[in-house]
């Protein structure tokens, strides 16, 4: 890791599964479906407790913060493009092969709430309410294995700021 950057280990199968799992959040974040549960998910009640108010302000605010998801997760879309390959032709010895992935510093925050975003995503899919319960639903390892590419990016993150003392 240089001061500026992180950089971090992929097998290009998990890059190119992850820049697949971006896209298709890109796409939810485009479609803005009110109804989906988990676009309400994304964008909670300001004011649980007042409907009325609550629909004012998810009206005056919900484009402008799925606006800002679309944004922070093009960002994380575009440093992922080095892994955009074809799985299906890639032998096992080259779809394990580790390449960098690179994150400048002023990216860290969006891949942060992106990767985030992703996870809550599925969890709304999954059933999943809380951090401590478990599915047997295979999707149940993409939200593990991205509940720990966010561990991984979180400490990555917090040793950035400690070099430079923050």
């Amino acid at each position: 890791m240089s001061a500026r950057e992180i950089v971090l280990s992929l097998a290009l199968i998990e890059g190119a599964h992850l820049a697949r799992l971006v896209d298709d959040f890109r796409e939810l974040m485009r479609d803005r479906a009110v109804e989906d549960p988990a676009v309400r998910r994304l964008t909670p009640s300001a004011y649980p407790e007042d409907q009325a108010a609550a629909k004012a302000f998810a009206d005056s605010t919900r484009d402008e913060l799925l606006d800002r998801r679309l944004d922070e997760a093009t960002i994380v879309s575009t440093a992922l493009d080095p892994f955009d390959v074809d799985v299906d032709v890639l032998s096992e010895e080259d779809a394990l092969a580790p390449r960098d992935l690179v994150i400048a510093e002023e990216e860290i925050d969006a891949w942060l709430r992106t990767l985030t975003a992703i996870r809550l995503v599925i969890a709304d899919r999954l059933g999943i309410t809380t951090e401590d319960q478990t599915t047997d639903d295979a999707r149940g390892g993409i939200y593990d294995w991205l509940g720990y590419r966010l561990e991984v990016l979180i400490q990555a993150a917090d040793e950035l700021d400690e070099r430079r003392g923050r």
